[in-house]
């Protein structure tokens, strides 16, 4: 006979204590994450408050000291940030659509060429060539953004100092002189989205690769039954089953639109090509934090991260509208 105690309280607490106290080697294994996660990613979100002053920091004085001795100024970094009439809010302005257009040419190419090198891949029968086109490919991403800015920057110069692209543009007769990539700003976005996939096309595909895995080899077996080729069966098998994972990773990827990079940007950009290299990133390095400035920096920082949750939201409400898979 079970004992009978007030339903409001037993019903809501028993599930909770039982849980815990069967799954509570797990809750501890998560302890050290959750404990990481609030101190790097929560605990400096305190640090917004400058974005709301003029701030200056003082030595000797303890954090709470801190906020309390700068003024607050309320919107106006906000509203520098903003203003296209000033030659700083111009700038930022401008970083933000390069920004976006750095991004979007990475989304675009990277989104769909990974799944087009994940589909091929996945097609390879021979167990041993599919293991080293798959190390050939992951190995870029080893390196590290100095490298690949120096290996880029050698590769788009002139051919006289080993500039293997002009060289090979100018042999087969696709131009008639040396392009300088790095000094005409309108190559820059395709140079940060090409250096982008070269270094991460390939270790881009282990998520879908991994998602190919748990698929039912009998889909294929039917499909061949009922008379389907390889190319049929990539695309109504292969394909289909990897839908709720495509949606997801561009979901992540639309709400990631405003964060383009720093390193390449940084390293290949030059005064010459600012007007396209320059990106939220930078300029938050060059005009907020090497200034001093760091309420602007910070008032930067908030803006891009408000309109991220907001892609995020909205690309999340349009896959639910779409009834796909969601993140939330």
């Amino acid at each position: 006979m079970g004992i009978t105690t007030s339903p409001g309280v037993s019903a809501k607490k028993r599930p909770w204590r039982v849980t815990f106290k069967k799954q509570w080697q797990l809750y501890l294994m998560s302890f050290p994450m959750l404990f990481y996660l609030l101190l790097f990613a929560y605990v400096p979100l305190l640090g917004w408050v400058m974005a709301f002053q003029e701030f200056r920091p003082r030595f000797g004085l303890s954090p709470i000291g801190q906020v309390m001795s700068n003024k607050w100024v309320g919107l106006e970094n906000f509203k520098t940030l903003l203003d296209n009439t000033t030659i700083l809010g111009q700038r930022f302005l401008q970083s933000v659509v390069n920004t976006l257009g750095q991004s979007i040419l990475i989304l675009v190419l990277g989104f769909f060429l990974t799944i087009m090198l994940s589909l091929l891949l996945n097609e390879l029968r021979l167990t041993g060539v599919k293991r080293f086109v798959q190390n050939v490919l992951y190995l870029p991403h080893f390196l590290s953004w100095v490298i690949v800015a120096m290996l880029a920057s050698t590769a788009l110069s002139l051919p006289g100092s080993g500039g293997f692209l002009n060289d090979f543009l100018l042999k087969v007769g696709i131009v008639d002189r040396p392009i300088q990539f790095l000094a005409d700003p309108g190559y820059f976005w395709g140079i940060v989205a090409g250096t982008h996939l070269w270094k991460n096309l390939g270790w881009n595909t282990i998520i879908y690769m991994a998602a190919m895995t748990s698929i039912d080899p009998n889909l294929y077996e039917a499909a061949s039954i009922d008379g389907a080729n390889r190319y049929q069966k990539m695309w109504h098998v292969t394909l289909a089953s990897i839908r709720p994972t495509i949606v997801l990773l561009l979901i992540i990827n639309i709400g990631m639109l405003l964060t383009s990079g720093f390193e390449i940007q940084w390293l290949l950009g030059q005064g010459v090509n600012i007007v396209r290299s320059e990106n939220i990133d930078v300029f938050v390095l060059r005009y907020g934090i090497k200034m001093g400035n760091f309420s602007l920096a910070t008032a930067a920082g908030i803006l891009r991260t408000v309109v991220s949750i907001l892609l995020l939201t909205g690309s999340n409400f349009v896959a639910r509208s779409l009834k796909q898979e969601t993140l939330f």
